[in-house]
């Protein structure tokens, strides 16, 4: 089930960025003077084109990894590259989802969409047109001048999904983006997730504590420690795709389910026997 490295051949309308993550370590400072070790030589590659889970047990720095790999925490040691360059900071190759929608509830739902192409200087005609289009492929014609608050929470992170999508990112990174859904509009957003990411392949990187949503999700998933996280092992989901709704109640999923949970569960047992009793 384990393969490092993921996989070589990928369709040719890809337009995803490679993202590597190199023996990336962090600890965060205390106020004893002392230092909490968070990510220890944590090192992963998501090739171009290719969807990548991160789970874990419940603070073992999944998010942190994201953060970082989005150059909005830098490592104490390792490096990241986005399409074989070092990341220095946010790039414009990469966008990021958060688990809030984080709408600015005074814009419309078109000009939230639009907003960070007004940070880049460039929301003209053109852009427009993308955002409009985006709204349209996500299910929300015709909303293009609700209001956040006039929408549910299915339908704001639809808008958070199409503002990420607007800027064309070759790397979408994705925190938890439906954790706060209900378990129905979960499944619904997640095959919406699937079918937009079949259009152009862009390179994946997604967090999520759903052990179940990363296998059908995913191409592979990546299984992190306990705190220090270190990567415990990579499992390779050999489903075809594209994958149909009714794949997660068949069954063919379970055993990739069972396997990342024994892992997970394994790597909650060595703490609860290492921490002081």
């Amino acid at each position: 089930m384990t393969r490092p490295d993921g996989p070589g051949d990928r369709p040719a309308g890809d337009r995803g960025s490679g993202l590597d993550l190199l023996g990336i370590c962090l600890a965060f400072p205390q106020r004893d003077g002392g230092e909490l070790p968070v990510l220890d030589d944590v090192s992963l590659r998501v090739a171009p084109g290719e969807f990548v889970s991160v789970v874990g047990a419940s603070g073992c720095g999944k998010t942190t990894l994201l953060r970082i790999a989005n150059g909005l925490a830098r490592p104490d040691r390792g490096e990241v590259r986005v399409g074989g360059q070092p990341l220095r900071g946010p790039s414009p190759k990469q966008a990021f989802v958060f688990q809030e929608d984080l709408l600015l509830p005074w814009r419309s739902v078109l000009a939230n969409v639009l907003f960070p192409l007004e940070l880049r200087h460039t929301a003209g005609g053109e852009a427009r047109e993308r955002a409009a289009r985006l709204l349209r492929t996500v299910g929300l014609a015709g909303f293009e001048r609700s209001y956040p608050h006039e929408l549910s929470v299915g339908m704001r992170q639809r808008v958070n999904l199409a503002r990420a999508l607007v800027v064309e990112p070759g790397v979408l990174l994705m925190d938890e983006p439906f954790a706060a859904l209900d378990a129905q509009t979960r499944e619904i957003l997640q095959d919406e997730l699937l079918r937009l990411w079949d259009m152009d392949r862009k390179t994946v990187l997604f967090v999520t504590h759903q052990i179940d949503e990363a296998v059908y999700l995913s191409d592979r998933v990546v299984v992190l420690s306990t705190r220090p996280a270190r990567v415990r092992e990579v499992v390779e989901i050999d489903v075809p795709r594209p994958r149909e709704p009714s794949l997660k109640r068949s069954g063919s999923l379970g055993g990739y389910v069972e396997h990342i949970w024994s892992l997970i569960a394994d790597e909650a047992r060595r703490m609860s026997w290492s921490a002081p009793g």
